[in-house]
């Protein structure tokens, strides 16, 4: 027999009325009512509820007790009275009549309740991470993590996949974010990097003659946290195949996302597969940003050529509009009988965010003809308020918000206004899981502040293009087979079809400035395994955090995570990171250089 229990605290029914039974968990709350003095026992799987009358030889210890010690407690189990029956618990029908008690750990006074789910300072709860753990809505998340690792691995394997560990220390690889960095005791001067993802060494699994594989993997990325991103790690689901297309990663990776969300997602309906494709191009024009909400149904469009029709007055738009910048169009349903507040809001915001405001016109009736009101409704004619209505699909009692400026600013502001209108009217079904994937992104990108050509996205990925005609084309217009899966407005993963061609990888980072020498230097085993025969391959890699987040219905990614780091990417549990002894310092050849004021 179990030292500490018989069953656990979730276990015990009217069918076990009459038994002596042995439980252990801690004092979730005491409730007095005078002779009577209940006691909510909770372990990992429940709550029972106990009870001692005022007469019993620990009646005062109990009362003494304080919340969260950890007991043992043995007793009768015992029907509850009809009136006196919680509903609302596995084993509200019964309670124990206690007949022993033994306090296993003292518990100190909480710096936070567990008891309840009311908000606490972040800082409190990350400090004291293993009471706020304790709490019911945290402890079912983090079981809810669990269970939906445990589904990807078990779905994972059942399709052919093989789980493979690549290692953790390794070298640094341009992946995008900055390394975390560690130095090495046996070769002074010299470090490994933590992987910020396992990008090479599972496209030599490829090389090496697997199949299929997977990981749930550890990233580290020395970035900025976010609601939807930790700081320093993550853990992502990686996953890589040979001799497939970009249509077959799909086609695979579909009906498992498919049937997570279903299993999880707490009966919200889930995209039918397959699941829509969207090029980056028109994601940007139409939704403002390569992570679109498709449960908001409103689209931007493009507007510049109608800016420049001679029957439209909008002098301030042509000037910017000839010095290269674009316009584009924000719908916004139902609202012409909206005040003016609310439109003058949305052009103050907007500045807010650092654009150059928002204009605005009201479609309405006139004569049976509908015209634009507003600020700069007199500037449209009839003429190009019809070609408005017909591009944008428009009606009457629909509004027009107006933004020009350079591509990249105008997409910023006005996909964060097509965010912001779903939201104020109310216009987004929350539940919903809408996917799409994201398509055709540019292999290069101009960096303004560095003022040089960049990787846009992975710099391993195969561009949509042959060597031969690599030298001659634009990078800027070369586009890649990669590709993120998005859900709600998340980018929940990012993949792509692998360059697993030598000569062409020298091709593609001589576009960004590195030698055929560097190349050489920096990646030196992949440039190695590609020389000696390398299937085409490809993969991705969806982050678990992030859907265990959405799963659960949070806003922020330290909701689902165990221990994770605050924003400033320190662990107040642990008090990392922590600064090294001398005797550290000395064995790793290192010193502490004061930063100068």
């Amino acid at each position: 027999m179990n030292k500490y229990r018989t069953h656990n605290c979730s276990e015990l029914t009217k069918k076990d009325a009459g038994e002596k039974v042995k439980l252990s968990g801690w004092v979730h709350r005491k409730r007095d009512h005078g002779n009577l003095l209940f006691v909510d026992l909770r372990d990992h799987y429940g709550l029972t509820q106990c009870v001692t009358q005022i007469d019993s030889n620990f009646f005062k210890e109990v009362e003494k007790i304080k919340p969260e010690s950890v007991v043992c407690i043995s007793g009768d189990v015992v029907k509850r009275s009809t009136e006196t029956i919680n509903k609302d618990l596995p084993t509200g029908e019964i309670e124990i009549k206690i007949s022993s008690f033994e306090v296993l750990s003292l518990a100190k006074d909480l710096p936070m309740p567990v008891f309840g789910e009311q908000d606490y300072p972040e800082e409190t709860r990350l400090k004291y991470r293993f009471l706020d753990l304790r709490r019911e809505e945290m402890h079912e998340n983090i079981i809810l993590r669990s269970k939906i690792i445990s589904f990807m691995r078990n779905k994972m394997i059942s399709d052919g996949f093989l789980e493979f560990q690549t290692p953790i220390l390794t070298a640094s690889s341009p992946e995008g974010a900055r390394d975390f960095l560690v130095p090495s005791r046996v070769h002074p001067g010299k470090f490994y990097a933590l992987p910020q993802a396992p990008q090479q060494f599972k496209q030599m699994v490829m090389i090496a003659g697997f199949d299929k594989y997977f990981q749930i993997a550890p990233c580290f990325r020395d970035e900025d946290g976010r609601a939807d991103r930790s700081p320093g790690e993550h853990y992502q689901l990686d996953i890589e195949m040979s001799f497939v297309e970009q249509e077959d990663i799909f086609q695979t990776l579909e009906p498992i996302f498919y049937k997570l969300f279903n299993e999880f997602g707490k009966s919200k309906s889930v995209s039918r597969t397959p699941f829509k494709k969207i090029t980056y191009k028109d994601s940007m024009l139409k939704y403002g940003t390569d992570k679109p909400d498709l449960r908001n149904p409103i689209e931007i469009f493009d507007v510049t050529e109608i800016m420049k029709r001679k029957d439209v007055k909008l002098d301030i738009f042509k000037k910017l509009i000839d010095k290269d910048s674009v316009a584009r169009a924000i719908p916004a349903p139902n609202t012409s009988s909206k005040t003016r507040s609310f439109f003058d809001g949305y052009n103050t915001w907007a500045k807010e965010e650092g654009g150059k405001g928002l204009g605005y016109i009201l479609l309405e009736k006139n004569n049976n003809k509908l015209v634009g009101k507003g600020p700069i409704g007199k500037f449209f004619s009839e003429e190009a308020i019809k070609e408005l209505v017909k591009v944008g699909n428009l009606k009457e009692g629909d509004a027009i918000f107006f933004s020009c400026d350079k591509v990249r600013d105008v997409e910023k502001i006005a996909g964060l206004a097509r965010q912001k209108l779903g939201v104020d009217l109310n216009l987004i079904d929350s539940n919903k899981f809408e996917f799409c994937w994201i398509v055709d992104y540019p292999m290069y990108k101009y960096d303004e502040k560095e003022k040089k050509i960049d990787f846009s996205h992975n710099p391993f990925s195969m561009p949509q293009i042959n060597l031969k005609d690599f030298n001659k084309a634009d990078p800027l217009s070369i586009l890649a087979y990669q590709y993120d899966l998005v859900c709600n407005g998340y980018e929940i993963s990012s993949g792509a079809i692998r360059n697993h061609l030598p000569d062409l990888m020298y091709k593609v980072f001589s576009k960004v400035g590195y030698s055929k020498k560097e190349v050489d230097s920096k990646f030196e085993g992949m440039i190695k395994a590609l020389s000696y025969g390398a299937p085409p391959h490809g993969g991705m890699a969806p982050g678990i955090d992030r859907i265990v987040m959405l799963l659960a219905g949070k806003n922020n990614i330290r909701e689902v995570t165990l221990f994770p780091m605050n924003q400033n990417a320190q662990d107040l549990l642990m008090g990392a990171p922590s600064s090294p002894s001398d005797l550290q310092l000395k064995e790793l050849n290192l010193k502490i250089v004061e930063k100068k004021k």
